[in-house]
Order: C-alpha cells, then sequence, then structure tokens
C-alpha cells in the first residue's frame, strides 16, 4: 500500500507569497484564459517568482478540458525555455495540461498513448512542480491525475500515475473568491463526489477514509452559502476540496467518474462540464453500489457521520442521495442528462460505445461493484432518464 501527498502543502491567507521563498533558476508558469490575469493572480505570481531570483516566462491559453494538442505546444515551450520550476495556476484544466506538458518537457519521445496504458517515466529530471489551484473541485494540486482530451475521439482520458504529484501545492483561498456561481456549484459537486467515492473505493484505507468523511461533511455545511457568496464558505470549500483530493488520490475513485469521463464531449448538444456530470451521475451510482451489502454498509456510515437519520442502512443511503439531490436542486443542476438537452437519438445510438469506453476508464476497476459493458449502459440510462437503479 501506498500513501502519497506533495512534499510541501501551503494553505490559508497570503500562502501564495510562499513563492518567494522557491530556489531555482527559471520557472515556466502554465495558466488558462484571462481570469488569472484579470483579477491579479497572474502578476502576483510572477512577481514573487521574480522576487525569489527567477527568471520567468508565461504559456497562457490553456482551454477548459485541455487537449492533447495544447499538451504538446506547452511542452516545446518548456524545452526552448528549459525551467527548473513548472507553476501550474488556475482551475483544473491548466494544472492538468502542465502535469502532462511536464512528462513530454523531460521525456519528448514519450507517447501519449503509452501514459494512458500506464507506462511512465521517471520525472523530475530537469523541473520540479508547484501547482497554484483557483477552483475548488478537482484538487489536482495534491493528486496524481491528470485529465487530457482527445477531440478527435471525443473522449477523455484520465492519467495517472504518483510521478505527477506535485512537489508543492499553494492552496490560497483567496483564489477561489472569483469564481461564477456555476463553477462553484460544479466544482463542489466534482469534490463531494471525489470523497465519496474514494471512502466506498476498494482501495480506501485507514489514511483515507478520515480525509474523505472531513470533506463530505465540510462540503455539505458549505456548499449553498459558498454557492452564495459567502467568502468563508468558500475558502472552507478550498480546504475540503484539497481533502477530498488527498483521499481519491491515494483510494482512487469510482464508476461516477468514469461515465463523467467519457460523456463530458461525446454529444453534440455541447460539453457537458465534468462536475455537472458527476452531479447528476452521483445518485444513480449510489443506488447501483448500494445493492452490495458491504458498499451499503459504508454508505450508510456516511449518513451516519453526517447525522442524517434512518432506521435502517436503506433508509439512510436514500437520506444521503436526498442530501445531494437537494444540492442540485438548489444549484439548479438538472437531473438527468435528458433535462440536460442530449437529444434521445443520439443518446441511444451513443449508448453501446460510450458504456463501453466507460467500462474501460481507469476509474472503473475501483468502483466496489463490478460492472460489464450491459450493465453500465443501464445505469447510463438511468442517468439519462433520471429513473432509479434497481438492478
Amino acid at each position: 500500500m501506498r500513501f502519497t501527498l506533495p512534499r510541501d502543502v501551503y494553505y490559508g491567507e497570503d500562502s501564495l507569497a510562499e513563492l518567494k521563498h522557491i530556489k531555482g533558476h527559471k520557472a515556466i508558469i502554465v495558466t488558462g484564459g484571462h481570469a488569472m490575469q484579470k483579477f491579479g493572480f497572474l502578476k502576483t505570481v510572477e512577481e514573487y517568482l521574480k522576487e525569489a531570483g527567477l527568471e520567468v516566462r508565461t504559456f497562457e491559453g490553456v482551454e477548459n478540458d485541455p487537449t492533447i494538442g495544447t499538451v504538446m505546444r506547452g511542452a516545446e515551450a518548456m524545452r526552448e525555455f528549459e525551467p527548473d520550476w513548472i507553476v501550474a495556476l488556475g482551475g483544473g484544466s491548466p494544472i492538468d495540461a502542465a502535469k502532462a506538458m511536464w512528462v513530454f518537457y523531460e521525456y519528448p519521445d514519450s507517447k501519449f498513448e503509452d501514459l494512458v496504458a500506464g507506462k511512465w517515466p521517471e520525472l523530475r529530471t530537469k523541473a520540479r512542480f508547484i501547482a497554484i489551484g483557483s477552483t475548488s473541485g478537482t484538487a489536482t494540486e495534491v493528486t496524481a491525475f491528470a485529465v487530457i482530451t482527445d477531440p478527435d475521439k471525443g473522449i477523455k482520458y484520465p492519467l495517472a500515475n504518483y510521478e505527477i504529484t506535485p512537489d508543492i501545492a499553494i492552496v490560497d483561498p483567496e483564489l477561489p473568491q472569483t469564481m461564477p456561481k456555476n463553477t462553484t456549484a460544479f466544482t463542489g459537486m466534482d469534490a463531494l463526489t471525489h470523497a465519496t467515492e474514494a471512502y466506498v473505493s476498494l482501495f480506501h484505507s485507514d489514511f483515507t477514509d478520515p480525509l474523505a468523511l472531513h470533506a463530505i461533511d465540510m462540503i455539505l455545511k458549505n456548499m449553498l452559502p459558498s454557492y452564495d457568496g459567502d467568502k468563508s464558505a468558500r475558502a472552507n470549500m478550498h480546504y475540503a476540496q484539497c481533502m477530498a483530493g488527498m483521499a481519491f488520490s491515494n483510494a482512487l475513485l469510482g464508476i461516477t467518474h468514469s461515465l463523467a469521463h467519457k460523456t463530458g464531449a461525446a454529444f453534440s448538444t455541447g460539453h457537458v462540464p465534468h462536475g455537472e456530470a458527476n452531479a447528476m451521475y452521483l445518485p444513480h451510482v449510489i443506488e447501483f453500489n448500494s445493492k452490495d451489502p458491504t458498499t451499503l454498509k459504508r454508505y450508510a456510515h456516511i449518513a451516519d457521520f453526517l447525522h442524517l437519520g434512518g432506521n435502517t442502512d436503506e433508509e439512510k443511503v436514500e437520506n444521503y442521495i436526498a442530501e445531494i439531490r437537494k444540492l442540485n436542486k438548489a444549484m439548479g443542476i438538472p437531473d438527468g442528462l435528458k433535462d440536460f438537452g442530449v437529444h434521445e437519438d443520439e443518446f441511444l445510438e451513443k449508448l453501446p460505445e460510450i458504456a463501453h469506453n466507460a467500462v474501460l476508464d481507469a476509474c472503473t476497476p475501483e468502483n466496489p461493484r463490478k460492472v460489464d459493458d450491459e450493465t453500465m449502459a443501464k445505469i447510463l440510462k438511468c442517468c439519462y432518464y433520471n429513473t432509479k437503479v434497481d438492478f
């Protein structure tokens, strides 16, 4: 068994200032669109790194759901600049992209297919990695995961290896204060899914369970106030999602994420945001997994920890599902893919392929109840029509 986290996690007010103490020669900042520039965080990071004596260059424009092409362009920029620090700033997308860029910077001849297959080189031959998250959901600043999209295939590939766990994570609560409401909702529900799936994963342990439970408790207490703009609740959500990340990076996840990965870019009606997909699918996956007696008890223990009530384990789990649905409704998240706007004909046409790809997803083997293509398709139908999983 293994439990891996960044060597240092700096958190709390003004923790971004820790960048002033970095020792090195060159740093490349990888970031997304204009938000980090608009709110002054990019300039602050640049100034702190320069104060530390580093030469700084920036790679901007990482899109939502970063693509293989963006990863390759970023790696090329790194090879030209030769940094000894990679500083990823922003939401999950630029941090995930920078993790993948890191591999191709140090090993230009690597193949993306090898990373998907789990064949990884040893990193830190040229650079170390700092992750600074601006959203409160992915927790990629503390995880061994990155999600990269192949737009030609319409598939998101979760890359997983402890080599890409950042060396330093900075969890400064000032950054997520700028999130719009829909981002707050989707990232928060992503974090809740992380913690819930980590708690019932086949790889859960005494090291991950406390982090997962405490994260769930913090998220349920702070999600709606954070959504409504409460500054203290936003800070608490930023810490809670980080703890959820510590849990799932070591316990791994389950088929809620498998389905979210394989439906995010699959439909012509538009992208299904990852956190929103998780929010829609999680109640159905809990229903499915609860048919396993051992897993039922673990979900029931979550409900006990939250003091949700219930006389039987089944009632307790139903109460937890009701809490999730209550959050979704309060934040305007639809009940299923049909209500989201995915056309039925297209859904049914693509269902067998999506189900097959979800079975092959890296998150599926850790799910507490085994699935095959037919079962995955039945679960996804419940996620589309918002019907109860009773098999």
